[in-house]
């Protein structure tokens, strides 16, 4: 059974939060790490993603990031956006995997957060959020630094307002089991808001892909991975425990000037191939395969002037942890109007 450890330390020079947050009691000082060891396994039996190869690719991200993504910015700050909405602040939030720097540079007061968590499975990533804290100008803000795994939160019960995750959450193996633990380190009344990619995503990468495969190896093997869709959304919230549930999609469309730049693209977000099957089937793409696919993809989706679209589905998930004071269903059985009565009195009745 293979096992490794997840690398957990405090990161920023300043009073952290995360020494009361943390879960383990073994909190070290700022100098030192504190190691979880955590079955690769993991809590579900079903595993479609190698976790490790997808944190050696978020470490690669990091220093082939964009300073300014039009579509994780664009994400993020429609993400933040529904803090904006509501009336109730959010003392202490977790910012989860997926596109930090964005998130941090967006958040700008929103949410009135006065203590931030900034996780993610990758060292260099987080590193990388560290650096770029100098150039944020919010000095009020207590900022702590986490390297974990999504899937294996190391934060107490109850001790969150708010949990955010964009783009991150759709790389784990067992995605009901982390929003699960997401809604458990809430306190009640909490907020849980989450972006993940949709199953639209990429769609004509997977139809030329497929067809390069079909003409030149005689198969299909997994190169796009297995995205949720819109319809999964809300079951997921509601398997979580999350109460008052909300899901919207948008869909982006991002032009490249070749298959090569939207490749390039995709690995400065950390969003290549992780899958697990890759290494029981042809493991590296045929030199012949890649240049069809690029082909095919330019034949089929090329507009006039040369550019090639690119679709990214991406789903909202809002969620909170249940409260007396929010809103809830009436008893069943419990109208005093029927609906006969209703379309009578707006004269839609025959």
């Amino acid at each position: 059974m293979n096992s490794f450890l997840f690398r957990l330390r405090r990161v920023s020079e300043s009073a952290s939060p995360s020494s009361s947050l943390l879960r383990s009691s073994r909190v070290a000082p700022s100098n030192e790490w504190v190691c979880f060891s955590t079955d690769s396994e993991g809590s579900s039996g079903l595993r479609i993603f190698d976790r490790d190869l997808k944190r050696k690719q978020r470490d690669r991200a990091a220093w082939l990031m964009r300073p300014h993504d039009s579509l994780t910015d664009t994400v993020a700050d429609n993400l933040l956006d529904r803090l904006e909405d509501c009336k109730k602040t959010f003392p202490t939030a977790l910012c989860l995997g997926g596109s930090l720097t964005p998130i941090r540079g967006l958040l700008r007061g929103r949410g009135a957060v006065e203590k931030l968590i900034m996780m993610d499975t990758s060292y260099d990533t987080i590193k990388l959020c560290k650096d770029s804290e100098p150039k944020m100008g919010d000095e009020n803000m207590e900022i702590s630094f986490v390297v974990a795994d999504e899937e294996f939160l190391p934060i107490k019960e109850s001790s969150l307002d708010l949990v955010i995750s964009c783009l991150g959450l759709h790389w784990t193996n067992d995605l009901p089991g982390a929003m699960i633990q997401c809604k458990l380190a809430l306190k009640p009344d909490g907020l849980f808001l989450a972006a993940i990619l949709g199953g639209e995503t990429l769609k004509e990468l997977r139809i030329a892909c497929t067809i390069a495969q079909m003409e030149r190896d005689g198969g299909v093997s997994p190169r796009v991975s297995p995205l949720a869709q819109v319809r999964d959304a809300g079951n997921l919230l509601t398997r979580a425990g999350f109460s008052l549930p909300g899901v919207d999609v948008d869909e982006y469309t991002v032009r490249y000037k070749s298959a090569l730049e939207l490749i390039e693209h995709l690995r400065a977000m950390g969003e290549t191939n992780a899958l697990l099957q890759r290494s029981t089937v042809r493991e590296t793409l045929k030199k012949e395969t890649a240049l069809a696919t690029a082909a095919i993809y330019e034949s089929m989706f090329a507009a006039e002037d040369g550019t090639i679209p690119a679709t990214f589905q991406v789903i909202y998930m809002t969620g909170w942890k249940e409260h007396p004071s929010q809103q809830k269903a009436k008893i069943r059985g419990s109208a005093t109007i029927s609906f006969k009565d209703i379309q009578q009195q707006f004269g839609g009745g025959n």
